[in-house]
């Protein structure tokens, strides 16, 4: 199964009391039908997954599901922190119809988590999972990345079908597609990545796409730099590239969840603001992204 293609890391919208609002949920996804994202990618981080009740995570897997257009494909995060907790998750979101799991490390006890604790952990989840999994290597949230002999050693299972490295680190993502590559790994081990402003350097060393924040509230340049580097025309590539680097720092970068939501409210979805403890944005902090969006958008709309 291929994931190649832009994904974005869908946010929750909150109703005013708090609840998730199922409805916000389902306008978006309408609203990316209408693009070429390749599919989404659902109780991810930037979906605020850890701040998410059991049962919310399951309606929303289930609201998307529902809401999404035929042909794009689903990816549910299911990782936790015990294994048993990740393969109950995970065979969920198999009944619920997704097509692959996107697992984190666990992290709580990090001293603990020697590599080949990390390696034991992710092959029993393949073993017991009814569905392709993917790597989720988030060390900026969990304190743990998964190094790319790990990654290799893993992509010999063949229900271990690829990655999200979210390091940012463009070295770390041309040595894991070198190493796994390289192993006894089947060739259709894919690695994408989930730092928009890495998108294109990691395009060019293997990497087949990407899982985004800043895909949430502007889809349409996000796919359309996939696009070109996939036509060849590295000229504009590079040229949006930078455009999306500038995007992704004020955005997602400074900022974070709330930074994202509210670029969403700004192009017609339903961002609104983060769950507790987290806060929405300062006034300084919404003005400049307000500019920013003002000036982008003529451009937005030619693409």
């Amino acid at each position: 199964m291929g994931f190649s293609g832009i994904f974005p890391a869908l946010t929750t919208p909150f109703a005013e009391d708090g609840s998730v609002s199922i409805a916000g949920l389902k306008h978006n996804i309408d609203r990316y039908n209408q693009t070429d994202l390749a599919g989404y990618v659902v109780n991810g981080s930037t979906g605020e997954s850890v701040l998410l009740t059991k049962s919310e995570t399951e309606r929303i897997l289930a609201a998307v599901k529902e809401a999404a257009a035929k042909g794009k494909k689903l990816i549910a995060g299911t990782g936790a922190e015990s294994t048993a907790e990740t393969i109950e998750r995970t065979k969920r979101a198999a009944e619920i119809g997704y097509d692959a799991a996107l697992v984190k490390t666990p992290y709580y006890y990090k001293p603990a988590y020697k590599p080949e604790v990390l390696v034991a952990h992710y092959r029993r989840v393949a073993d017991e999972s009814p569905i392709p999994v993917l790597l989720y290597s988030v060390p900026q949230f969990t304190g743990i990345a998964l190094e790319p002999a790990e990654i290799a050693a893993l992509a010999e299972h063949p229900n271990i079908i690829g990655i999200k490295d979210s390091s940012g680190n463009v070295q770390r993502v041309a040595e894991t597609v070198v190493q796994t590559t390289g192993s006894r790994a089947p060739q259709s081990f894919q690695v994408l990545v989930g730092a928009a402003a890495t998108v294109y350097p990691s395009l060019t060393v293997g990497a087949v796409g990407a899982v985004l924040a800043l895909a949430c509230a502007l889809p349409e340049k996000c796919v359309q730099l996939y696009e070109l580097f996939r036509l060849g025309q590295h000229e504009k590539a590079r040229k949006l590239h930078g455009l999306i680097v500038s995007a992704s720092k004020l955005i997602v970068s400074e900022g974070g969840i709330a930074g994202v939501k509210f670029a969403m409210d700004q192009r017609g979805y339903r961002g609104g603001v983060p769950r507790l403890p987290l806060v929405p944005l300062q006034d300084e902090q919404r003005k400049r992204v307000s500019e920013f969006l003002a000036a982008l958008e003529p451009a937005a709309m030619r693409a």
